[in-house]
């Protein structure tokens, strides 16, 4: 039976602040990273928590290992290193081939909390390593003996972004003074998109007229530091400044560099569209209340017609529209919190039927949740639609409830489905009655959005009156 590692909060804190940042270490030391746990007081029993493999190599372990359990037996050196508390190296069978592997002990705030391996293929009578390769496994037994001491990862680390540089990106090793003792080819060519070309090694950034306010930051504050470099106004290098420690004191830095200048330059473009998307929405939105206006203003000029009739049902038709629009205009992102359409729906149908010696009171119920604006323009009709119909034929003179004309909205949406319930206590369908037959405009607009644009269902049914039910679908159709 499996067993948990048992940790305290500050120290599991500290195990994810590793593997937020633990991606470097394996392509600093081209092999594959397990971070192990014990399961046990004595140490005989560990657990894989976590895994990393290399960008840089190729890895060990093609399956996923986390959660795999090991006995000391198994892994001696794993065991033996969280015996001793010290780094610990020698040699294991992986599958048929040899592996050279190193046990770091992992500390946190002096507490021995788990051990972190190393996993390399071992090569045997192989060339030697490049300046680059042996820069880079130097740094990485530097950060190694401060995981040992606990000084890696920073407590108060600025988790890395998908944005933030990898060592394949570009590589400065920095002194204690902050000159550049190692420059990779990568990061040569960063500088050189830079518009800098001359020799960085026994340089600072800032001699070589880069900006390094985040290195000063870094060095002052001994924890990594990451800042944008924006050169020429058209070449922008990410720089994420990670101090290296002995004994507490800085003794030198990595510096990754990575031009994000496409990224940003996209970013740009999608603000650019972003801001177009509302000014469309916006000038529609106007555009549709003029025409409502110019509607409005029309009908004044007509008698009590079924003509001016028809112009003030089609002025609320086209306001319900652009206030869809109008929030559109504030949020380029296409959802529409419906809730906050209803409140206006409600008052156009008040402002439309009350007068002096009639009251309807309106009340509305449940939430709608965000929905795309090809649903929620329509969905803005319909309801408009049922609102004034209710208003408009539930109430007759005749007809006036004892407890008061109300007319409830109800809303449920469950993530597949939307269900809206409009319901009134007023005199009820006539007899005979189908929704297929009606010779009413509105009722027909409303049946022909919601089957033929909206994909749904409706449903009329007398209960103390009238009420309208509407299914409407709201996730997409799965794929077979």
């Amino acid at each position: 039976m499996s067993t948990e590692p048992a940790l305290s909060d500050e120290a599991q804190a500290h195990l994810q602040r590793l593997m937020a940042t633990w991606g470097m270490l394996a392509d600093l030391c081209f092999a594959d990273l397990l971070l192990c746990v014990p399961t046990d007081a004595a140490g005989t029993r560990f657990m894989v928590y976590g895994q990393m493999r290399p960008s840089t190599s190729q890895t060990l372990y093609l399956e996923d290992l986390v959660g795999w359990e090991i006995e000391a037996g198994e892994r001696p050196l794993v065991a033996r290193a969280w015996a001793l508390g010290e780094i610990v190296e020698g040699e294991i069978k992986v599958g048929g081939d040899r592996a050279r592997v190193q046990c770091i002990p992992v500390r946190w705030k002096g507490e021995l909390i788990a051990v972190l391996t190393r996993e390399a293929p071992l090569v045997v009578g192989g060339r030697r390593p490049g300046e680059l390769e042996r820069i880079y496994v130097e740094t990485f037994e530097r950060l190694a003996r401060m995981i040992v001491r606990g000084e890696f990862p920073h407590a108060v680390e600025d988790a890395p972004t998908t944005e933030s540089p990898r060592v394949g990106d570009g590589v400065l090793s920095l002194d204690a003074t902050g000159r550049v003792e190692y420059a990779s080819p990568n990061a040569v060519n960063a500088l050189h998109r830079m518009g800098i070309y001359s020799n960085a090694v026994g340089l600072r950034l800032d001699e070589l007229g880069v900006e390094e306010t985040a290195i000063q930051k870094a060095f002052f504050q001994a924890v990594p530091v990451t800042e944008e470099i924006e050169r020429h106004g058209d070449v922008i290098v990410l720089l994420r400044c990670i101090p290296l420690l002995e004994a507490g004191e800085v003794s030198g830095a990595l510096v990754l560099l990575r031009d994000v200048t496409d990224l940003r330059r996209r970013d740009r473009l999608l603000v650019s569209k972003d801001a177009t998307i509302r000014e469309v929405h916006h000038r529609v939105k106007n555009n549709l209340q003029t025409i409502s206006s110019l509607l409005r203003l029309q009908g004044r000029r007509l008698p009590q017609t079924e003509a001016r009739t028809a112009l003030e049902e089609a002025g609320r038709r086209i306001r319900s529209m652009a206030l869809v629009h109008e929030i559109l205009s504030r949020d380029p992102s296409q959802q529409v919190p419906f809730n906050e359409i209803l409140d206006p729906l409600v008052r156009m149908a008040q402002d439309g039927v009350l007068t002096p010696d009639q009251a309807i009171a309106f009340s509305i119920e449940g939430d709608a949740g965000e929905l795309p604006a090809e649903l929620a323009t329509p969905l803005a009709v319909v309801l408009t639609e049922l609102l004034q119909n209710a208003v408009e034929h539930a109430f007759p003179d005749v007809h006036q409830p004892a407890g008061g004309a109300v007319v409830d909205l109800r809303l449920r949406n469950d993530g597949t489905e939307l269900v809206v319930h409009v319901q009134d206590n007023g005199r009820g369908l006539p007899p005979g009655f189908s929704v297929e037959g009606t010779q009413s405009l509105g009722l027909s607009i409303v049946r022909g959005l919601v089957i033929g644009q909206l994909g749904g269902s409706m449903a009329l049914h007398a209960d103390g009156g009238t009420l309208v039910e509407l299914r409407i679908p709201v996730a997409p159709p799965q794929s077979v």
